[in-house]
């Protein structure tokens, strides 16, 4: 039943939006992963970010992909963590881990099982096609997992299409750019700052003006 809904959700729901309101550009579609273990890795400004990368997949990666996404966001009440575990298909990640507990038990527990994750390093939405420092915790999955290619994928224009803390959604023109696997560098901070450079030259690519 989960993933029947899932399939209802993405392939019909959220592709009509994205056919109908949302004008979507895909450069470099070729290099998202056909299969698993993959993290792909994006920027992040609004609720569609996830939609849109889910829809960009073969339907058949639908149930082995797992955005990962904030337990205590998307878990506060029971409709909406049912909503979020069983159609959109999260996998919940506490901010706030138990003394001992290891934050990233899932991730590595996703990644062993063949699973494409969606992650965002920047953390949390931030301001509209503003791109912030990455946080280290995807390189700390990265050294777990140095052959589990990490894919950056460039967003622009959903930031203003649905911006953090608005329920309208604008039409908008957006493009969409998939960068080539960022290979681990032997350190967390290193990796951290090449991760965030493949994101930027991603950005780049588009010549794109800054938001006014």
């Amino acid at each position: 039943m989960n993933r029947l809904l899932r399939y209802i959700w993405y392939r019909i729901i959220v592709r009509l939006v994205v056919l109908l309101v949302l004008g979507l550009n895909v450069r470099h579609r070729e290099r998202l992963p056909q299969g698993g273990p993959a993290i792909i890795v994006a920027n992040h400004n609004s609720h569609l970010d996830t939609m849109v990368l889910m829809n960009l997949l073969p339907s058949h990666l639908l149930s082995r992909t797992r955005p990962v996404a904030a337990a205590d966001y998307f878990l506060r009440n029971r409709l909406l963590a049912w909503f979020a575990l069983s159609v959109i298909g999260i996998l919940p990640l506490s901010r706030r881990p138990k003394k001992g507990e290891d934050l990233f038990a899932g991730i590595h527990q996703a990644l062993d099982e063949g699973k494409i994750l969606i992650l965002f390093p920047e953390g949390s939405r931030g301001e509209p096609e503003r791109l912030a420092h990455c946080k280290q915790g995807v390189a700390r999955i990265k050294e777990s997992h140095p052959d589990v290619p990490v894919i950056p994928v460039y967003l622009h224009g959903l930031g203003k299409a649905l911006p953090r803390g608005e329920s309208l959604l604008v039409p908008f023109f957006c493009d969409v750019f998939v960068g080539e696997p960022v290979d681990w560098t032997g350190s967390r901070r290193s990796y951290t700052e090449a991760l965030e450079g493949a994101l930027r030259d991603l950005a780049r690519e588009g010549h794109f003006l800054d938001w006014t």
